[in-house]
């Protein structure tokens, strides 16, 4: 009994977490412009229509450029934490992790309206720079987690051999250390990437004149024509972030795989 309420809920739970993005591409293949059952017919003239939408176009290559630009900048400085934290001692090293964390923690709300105030007391004008600086502040706490996991998982031992063999801190950095995180790195390049490129409350308060993929999704949403277009958009955002944490975990278990370090649990 107890096992058999446990499956129920199991059940009742991943149907209300997957339901709705299960109907994303029934809606998008239907004829009809009203997002209701029954459903008319089979189409693909949204997804046409999508592709055609110069306005569209724009938002994505606004949203692929922040995604890339920011998933490089917080692997890099992810790769710096994560380096620090598992091999060097420093004064106030707990405190300082904590505070490259707490985006993590924070609301996006109260972390968009921060930046929001600072940058305009500065005089910065709002655009896609002011975007990929926010979602790199969000996406490195994501980064380091993942970097860490990485450089723990090192045998210090084969740095060492390294450093006898006349190596440089550099050089055996750049030979042996990063090889070895190389699918932590990739791991985190992809996370940071689809959470950059769904990422909304930001873009919204940073983006000012340059609409984001979020955001562009947000304001066509008041015109009932858009929707079944909308609808086809999402659908092939869910099929990206699904191949994007699908490559992601497998780097991540190819790192330990290569490491031999104990599995933790990773995003899939």
């Amino acid at each position: 009994m107890k096992g058999g309420g446990l499956r129920a809920y199991a059940i009742c739970y991943l149907l209300f977490l997957y339901a709705p993005i299960v109907l994303l591409p029934i809606f998008a293949f239907n004829s009809g412009t009203i997002i209701a059952f029954p459903l008319k017919g089979f189409t693909t003239q949204w997804f046409l229509q999508m592709f055609e939408n110069a306005s569209m176009r724009r938002a994505l290559g606004n949203s692929l450029t922040i995604a890339v630009c920011s998933s490089i900048f917080a692997t890099c400085l992810g790769v710096f934490a994560a380096r620090a934290s598992t091999r060097f001692e420093f004064p106030a090293k707990g405190p300082i992790m904590g505070l490259i964390m707490l985006p993590l923690v924070l609301p996006e709300i109260i972390v968009s309206i921060s930046l929001l105030v600072v940058l305009l007391s500065l005089g910065v004008q709002l655009n896609i720079l002011t975007v990929i600086l926010g979602h790199t502040l969000i996406c490195m706490p994501y980064a380091t987690v993942i970097l860490t996991t990485a450089f723990n998982s090192l045998d210090r031992s084969l740095e060492e051999a390294a450093y006898d063999l006349g190596e440089t801190k550099w050089s055996a950095f750049r030979l042996v250390i990063l090889p070895l995180v190389m699918p932590g790195i990739i791991s985190s390049l992809l996370m940071s990437f689809t959470i950059s490129l769904d990422e909304f409350i930001i873009a919204f308060f940073l983006a000012g004149n340059e609409p984001t993929l979020p955001t562009y999704i947000y304001s066509q949403l008041r015109f009932p024509k858009q929707i079944p277009m909308i609808m086809a958009l999402g659908t092939v955002l869910v099929l990206m972030s699904i191949i994007l944490l699908t490559i992601a975990e497998y780097f991540r278990r190819r790192g330990i795989a290569k490491t031999g370090a104990k599995d933790t649990g990773g995003f899939l």
